[in-house]
Parts: structure tokens; C-alpha cells; sequence
């Protein structure tokens, strides 16, 4: 399958990477897409994308910081992902980060799936009121099953499990085990550091250039929706056999 992006920008030459890391280019540079610039949404042959998110897995905290715009960015992800008839999958608990995304959704009609290990069900209080709730044996098995059940990853700011569950899916994307867009959502310049943190590898030389092109970063969860928008399907199946 061959597929490209088509940016709409009547001037656009150059897009140094400190600019396009929080745009759609930078998608297209994570899955090897060819770019193409258009002057109007007539002079190019596909504008709408033909991804089909179906599904967004949601790596979040279990508590919700000490910004309130954390939250809000959580209530506005999980309500325009129920508008846009997009299923959460997420940790399946009812606290947290976690907890106000999953409401969010359910509250505007949505449907969310929650996918916790047996040993923290009562630990992360596993949220009863989710369409379906998948009850693991393990952590690993529970990142496995979210990956499986999803077409894409938000991550929203959130602590070191957070971290683990983003590296993780970054790692299998670098290793070639799938093709699914990752973004995250920093609300409040929230993973700006993180991104400083994957700069700071690269520079020192213990990852490729490309290491900083495998996730896209949003402003607000308006953007992400721009973001995946402009994507098409990747033409490298996921294998989660591998993982």
C-alpha cells in the first residue's frame, strides 16, 4: 500500500524540526511518507486521510497533577473522541487522569474499554461503569492487550508508568513491530522535557536522528484530531506475536 501526506500551505518551504515535531510532518517522517505541499485542498489529490482510528489507546496518570489544564485536556480528549465515535482503551481505572478521560467519554455517549492486571484492581479502584473491562494476569499482558485493542496512542501527561507505557509502544514502533501513530498531548508544555530528554539521546548519540520522529507532539487535543487526520493507513501490519 502506498500513501503520502498532503500539506496545504501556499508558502511553506522549510520546516526546521524544532517547528514540525508538533505537526503532521511529523508523522510522515516517522512512518517514511512522501510529502507533498498543495496551495488549496483542490490542488491536491487526497486531503481527508483514509486512517481509520477507530480506536485510541490512552496512556494517562492515576492522579490528575497540579495543573488544572491536565484535566481539562482529559475531559476535552474523551469527549471529542465520543463525539467522533472513537472507543477509548485505556488502563481501566477509575481514578486520576485515567478516571476523568474515561467519564468524559461515557458522559458524551462513548464507548470505553478498560484493560487492568487482577493485582491492581482494587490499588487504581477499576472503574464499573466501562462497555467492557479486560481483567490480566500481568502488567506486560495488560500493554499487550491495550495495543491490540487500539489504532493509535494519546498519551496525556501522566507518571513513570505512563513513561513505561510510552517507551514501550516507541520501542516496538522503532524495532519495525507496528506503524501506529503516537502523539502526545502536552497540555501545559507538559512533555516538553521529554522531548529535551529524546534530543539530549540523540545528541549524545545512543539513538538515530530518526528516534525523534517515531511520536508527534500536540498542543491540544484539537490538534491531535488535526494530526491523525492527515495520516493514512501504515502499510507495516502490527505483530503483537513479537512483543
Amino acid at each position: 500500500m502506498s500513501f503520502g501526506l498532503r500539506i496545504f500551505d501556499a508558502t511553506a518551504t522549510d520546516f526546521p524540526l524544532s517547528d514540525y515535531r508538533s505537526s503532521a510532518m511529523a508523522f510522515a517522517l516517522a512512518i517514511g511518507t512522501p510529502i507533498t505541499y498543495c496551495r488549496s485542498s483542490l490542488a491536491c489529490p487526497v486531503w481527508r486521510s483514509a486512517l481509520q482510528v477507530k480506536s485510541i489507546c490512552v496512556f494517562c496518570g492515576a492522579s490528575t497533577g497540579n495543573d488544572s489544564a491536565y484535566a481539562e485536556a482529559g475531559r476535552d480528549l474523551g469527549a471529542m473522541m465520543a463525539e467522533r465515535a472513537i472507543r477509548l482503551v485505556f488502563g481501566g481505572g477509575n481514578v486520576g487522569m485515567m478516571g476523568l478521560v474515561a467519564d468524559a467519554v461515557l458522559g458524551a455517549g462513548g464507548e470505553a474499554v478498560g484493560v487492568i492486571p487482577e493485582h491492581l484492581v482494587e490499588r487504581e479502584v477499576r472503574h464499573d461503569r466501562l462497555t467492557e473491562l479486560h481483567v490480566v494476569d500481568t502488567m506486560h499482558l495488560r500493554k499487550q492487550k491495550m495495543f491490540e485493542l487500539s489504532d493509535a496512542f494519546a498519551v496525556l501527561p501522566g507518571g513513570i508508568g505512563t513513561l513505561d507505557e510510552t517507551f514501550e509502544v516507541l520501542t516496538w514502533r522503532q524495532l519495525g513491530l507496528h506503524g501506529k501513530p503516537i502523539v502526545l498531548l502536552s497540555a501545559a508544555g507538559y512533555w516538553h522535557p521529554f522531548q529535551e530528554l529524546v534530543d539530549a539521546i540523540v545528541k549524545a548519540e545512543f539513538a538515530p536522528t530518526a528516534t525523534a520522529n517515531l511520536f508527534a507532539v500536540a498542543a491540544s487535543p484539537k490538534e491531535l484530531f488535526e494530526l491523525l487526520d492527515q495520516i493514512e493507513p501504515p502499510s507495516l501490519p502490527p505483530d503483537s506475536t513479537r512483543f
